[in-house]
């Protein structure tokens, strides 16, 4: 099993939403690199780390977890949805999506500033100047040690 952080700013899309919802495509991504982690490397019953970003608070709020293998993500194929890629087909789509499920929310959330000062996540990947990715790997320490401040 592997481990993922996803953003997602929650006046677009909250953990609430996820929790009403159940289950979600994780469509809108237009990053290669993003694309291709969850292209090839995230696996169905993957852990993801659910975050608040571009928000008042950015925190960890919740779990959910890799629901579905990738597929192509609907919205490039579509001229009227904000995500659409003229260049994107069915024989060749450029965009990729999974699908991911509500585990729980955190009792509490986990805010940046807290991940930021603990010593132990210094190497954490959302604490590294330049992170700009919507979704990046948790290593399990950093996971287990998230999970622990709860």
């Amino acid at each position: 099993m592997a481990y993922w952080l996803m953003k997602s700013e929650p006046d677009a899309y909250s953990i609430d939403d996820l929790k009403r919802d159940g289950t979600e495509p994780w469509d809108g991504i237009r990053n290669y690199q993003a694309r291709n982690m969850m292209r090839d490397d995230m696996k169905i019953g993957d852990g993801v780390l659910f975050y608040h970003s571009s928000c008042k608070v950015p925190a960890v709020v919740g779990i959910a977890k890799v629901a579905s293998g990738p597929y192509p993500d609907p919205t490039q194929f579509d001229p009227k949805a904000k995500y659409y890629d003229e260049k994107s087909t069915d024989e060749n789509p450029r965009w990729i999506l999974v699908d991911i499920a509500f585990e729980r929310k955190l009792s509490r959330d986990i805010t940046l500033a807290e991940l930021k000062e603990h010593p132990a996540l210094a190497d954490f990947r959302l604490n590294q100047r330049g992170n700009r990715l919507s979704i990046f790997p948790v290593d399990k320490k950093h996971w287990d040690l998230v999970l622990s401040l709860e």
